[in-house]
């Protein structure tokens, strides 16, 4: 169960950030209200929110998941592989400093915690635009240090590999089907998205709760299936700037 959740107010040049997606100019005033709900959401299942204030020189530092990771045992700072997102795990460092030991990332390495998908005590680490072999070599070897396992998983199509796969409790993946055939996967029960509802692949279980994004409403049955309670929250700002659920807090 997760105690504490560490979250960054969205700018008000958060629409600068980067993007590739077509779906439209995102709203300041929308995000906020958005991101609130992401945070009462947490705070209802038991969570402390801590947060942070925006980042103007960085206008993708709301996406706190992505410059750290958090495990049981360490936090790990990463160097984010977009150019524009390195600078902002200077403020993370000393608010994790206060919850677990906190190791590094190294040039030429690159990881990005989108990238970094922990189930129970292993972790599948994304090889991605943002996180290169170096990377990943270096965020394994951290890893087995605290005790934790780890293998790569080629990613082939979306920024991250969380935005094609994440876990849901009970042994099983929601996953796109471009993931599905994994090996790594194989030992898992898997919810397979449909081709219009990939986005909801970016699923969030926290605590024995599903928090995912509002609007898919094949991909809410699947997961009501589960017999576990499921929240819809929606985040289409988020997406606009090729955010998900997972990407706003780090959990612990």
């Amino acid at each position: 169960m997760f105690t504490y959740a560490i979250t960054r107010l969205p700018g008000e040049n958060f629409g600068d950030g980067l993007t590739s997606s077509t779906l439209g100019c995102p709203s300041y005033p929308l995000i906020l209200q958005q991101h609130e709900a992401y945070r009462q959401a947490l705070q209802d299942l038991g969570l402390e929110v801590i947060v942070l204030p925006a980042e103007s020189a960085y206008p993708d530092a709301y996406f706190v998941e992505d410059p750290a990771i958090v495990t049981s045992k360490i936090a790990v700072i990463t160097r984010p592989g977009a150019p524009s997102r390195q600078g902002e795990e200077l403020t993370l460092e000393p608010i994790l400093k206060q919850f677990r030991s906190v190791v590094h990332i190294c040039p030429p390495g690159t990881v990005e915690g989108g990238d970094v998908l922990m189930v129970e005590n292993h972790f599948f680490i994304g090889l991605s635009d943002r996180t290169n072999k170096e990377g990943a070599a270096q965020l394994a070897k951290l890893l087995e240090e605290a005790g934790h396992t780890s293998e790569t998983v080629p990613v082939a199509s979306g920024l991250h590999l969380k935005s094609g796969v994440n876990y849901v409790g009970k042994n099983t993946l929601l996953v796109t089907n471009s993931l599905a055939d994994y090996p790594g996967f194989a030992s898992y029960n898997k919810i397979l998205l449909d081709p219009d509802e990939e986005y909801a692949a970016n699923t969030l279980w926290v605590n024995d709760t599903l928090l995912t994004p509002k609007g898919f409403p094949k991909t809410f049955a699947k997961l009501t299936s589960l017999g576990v309670r499921v929240v819809e929250l929606d985040v289409n700002e988020v997406q606009k700037m090729d955010g998900g659920l997972t990407c706003m807090s780090l959990r612990l």
